[in-house]
């Protein structure tokens, strides 16, 4: 199984440095793990 490559982000929401498995569009904010739950929409688990 092969590593999967992490790209370096900057959270939308605290500023903190996290990585993220796949490579972020410039037009949508990213968020770190902690972050996410809270931009997600209730309705949708993935």
């Amino acid at each position: 199984m092969s590593e999967r490559k992490m790209y370096p982000i900057k959270c939308a929401d605290c500023g903190k440095d996290a990585e993220v498995p796949f490579e972020p569009k410039t037009d949508r904010p990213v968020y770190c793990r902690e972050c996410l739950p809270k931009h997600r929409s209730s309705g949708r688990r993935f």
